[in-house]
């Protein structure tokens, strides 16, 4: 095994990555294959902290888009990712993995609430994190609770799980002459308006020099690989 580069991450997943062929909902083999990889790195020893979205249960920007309000369908995302939380919780710890979900609002018979120094000994104890329920205000994203939660937490790296094999000039499933990026800036990432992550989690990160690795989650030992640093995806920074 070679040398690991970021000994502690933020992994921000997407509520899709749960739902897997399916459109919409929860399906256990996703899961099960993700936390699987999730698993090869916590017992490499390194600490690991997760953002999940929610958008496979509900999306409070669409929705909102439809004429309802935007504070009150946010607010419905977020209980959507503490769903997601929960699920990815019982599948790590079917693994043997100890792991908190804590939530930024409150509801302690399922989850503990977000306290930051409470969320950094557990990553010192080894236990994984889930950070559910966004940053707990509505119109910010998941991708910019991520990049909030990546800065307090002191993570070594934001690590973006999506479904392509990184940044590409171009939408590579709709042109085949898309290019794709090994390293780009922050700024390049802002300039060119590449959908990556929000304008906000990317300025945050780019103020604080946090690196971003965007890489495909699909394909088994992703995470590995990316933590060893070896060239996979797109790094921003």
């Amino acid at each position: 095994m070679g040398k690991i580069l970021y000994k502690r991450i933020l992994l921000k997943l997407s509520g899709e990555a749960l739902a897997g062929e399916k459109k919409y909902g929860i399906d256990l083999t996703s899961i099960d294959n993700i936390c699987n990889d999730i698993a090869e790195v916590a017992n490499m020893g390194v600490e690991i902290a997760l953002v999940i979205g929610g958008g496979n249960i509900f999306r409070g920007v669409s929705t909102s888009a439809k004429g309802m309000d935007r504070a009150q369908a946010d607010y419905m995302g977020m209980l959507a990712t503490v769903m997601n939380g929960l699920a990815l919780q019982d599948r790590l710890e079917s693994l043997g993995l100890p792991t908190r979900l804590m939530t930024a609002i409150r509801m302690q018979e399922v989850a503990e609430p977000y306290i930051r120094r409470r969320a950094l000994r557990h990553l010192e104890k080894k236990r994984i994190v889930i950070c559910a329920a966004g940053t707990g205000n509505p119109y910010f994203t998941t991708d910019t609770a991520a990049a909030l939660r990546a800065m307090e937490l002191r993570a070594h790296a934001l690590l973006k799980a999506t479904r392509v094999d990184g940044v590409y000039d171009k939408d590579p499933k709709k042109d085949k002459s898309a290019k794709k990026f090994s390293q780009i800036s922050y700024i390049e990432v802002l300039k060119k308006g590449l959908k990556v992550m929000d304008s906000a989690a990317i300025s945050l990160c780019m103020d604080n020099g946090l690196p971003i690795v965007v890489f495909n989650l699909l394909k088994r030992h992703n995470i590995k690989r990316v933590v060893l640093g070896e060239c996979v995806g797109t790094v921003i920074g």
